[in-house]
């Protein structure tokens, strides 16, 4: 054990873990009045580092506060492009050598009123560079139009812009480094309300985990856009019977917008 106590080690590995789950592994040390305080972020050879391999890391990086400034509504398209162009050959974490074949970004109107988040790209999106463009992708934009609105009128993202090999759930290492730019697409959109597609998405952008019975039916709040949380498209495929409640929590958020559903034509006769 080292001469700074076991409590001290015990914050010092925790920190590092933090860090590391961030997909930070290089440190600097800065001058303090103490010199032998932190003087090195090694562990002794008598401790045992814990397991940070991506697949146990459970951290879940907190929202970055906005920064940004509003963006006026004729220059977003432009913001969002430049946001992509830092995306281009991207391999700041594990996807980038795990088989993508393009880097999804984002899709849909810059100034939506209306923005869906998902997890990540399946291996149409993967092809086609559009998020939500397989089954999945079908059965949203039915739920879309079932809002009154066009696919076009909304803005959909993914938490990671890359295809998790066999479509798993994004590790956290994964998440956590493409999620600034996840924050900074909604930074320029500036949504008025988020739909959350999923539990990966909804842990994502409210910062910790909860069971999803738990966060649905209500409004939540998210970079100054309330966010409702529902069962991501794909679940509905597996279990169409889910899709009345998936409904419900759409009401929600056209409540939210002063929407109102389509009415079916009147046959004439």
């Amino acid at each position: 054990m080292s001469s700074l106590g076991p409590e001290i080690d015990s914050a010092l590995r925790e920190r590092m873990r933090y860090y590391r789950d961030l997909g930070v592994y290089s440190f600097y040390r800065r001058c303090d009045p103490d010199p032998q305080l932190f003087e090195s972020t090694e562990l002794s050879p008598s401790q045992t580092e814990p397991d940070i391999s991506p697949r146990k890391a459970s951290f879940v990086s907190p929202e970055v506060p906005a920064a940004s400034p509003v963006i006026p509504p004729e220059q977003k398209a432009a913001a969002l492009e430049a946001i992509r162009a830092e995306l281009v050959d991207c391999n700041r974490c594990p996807l980038a050598t795990q088989g993508r074949h393009t880097i999804v970004f984002g899709d849909g109107d810059p100034n939506a009123r209306l923005m869906f988040v998902g997890e990540g790209p399946g291996a149409d999106e993967d092809a086609q560079g559009l998020p939500f463009v397989g089954r999945a992708g079908q059965l949203l934009n039915n739920m879309i139009t079932a809002m009154g609105l066009k696919r076009g009128e909304v803005y959909i993202a993914n938490v990671v812009k890359c295809r998790p090999p066999g479509n798993r759930t994004p590790e956290p290492i994964e998440a956590n480094t493409c999620m600034q730019f996840l924050w900074r697409q909604i930074d320029v959109v500036r949504p008025e309300v988020i739909v959350a597609l999923g539990a990966t998405a909804a842990t994502y952008l409210l910062g910790g985990k909860a069971s999803l019975a738990s966060l649905r039916g209500r409004i939540h709040s998210v970079r100054g856009a309330k966010l409702i949380v529902t069962y991501h498209p794909a679940y509905l495929l597996r279990d169409p019977r889910q899709k009345g409640e998936a409904w419900k929590d759409l009401q929600i958020a056209m409540k939210e917008l002063g929407l109102k559903a389509p009415q079916p034509a009147k046959s004439e006769g």
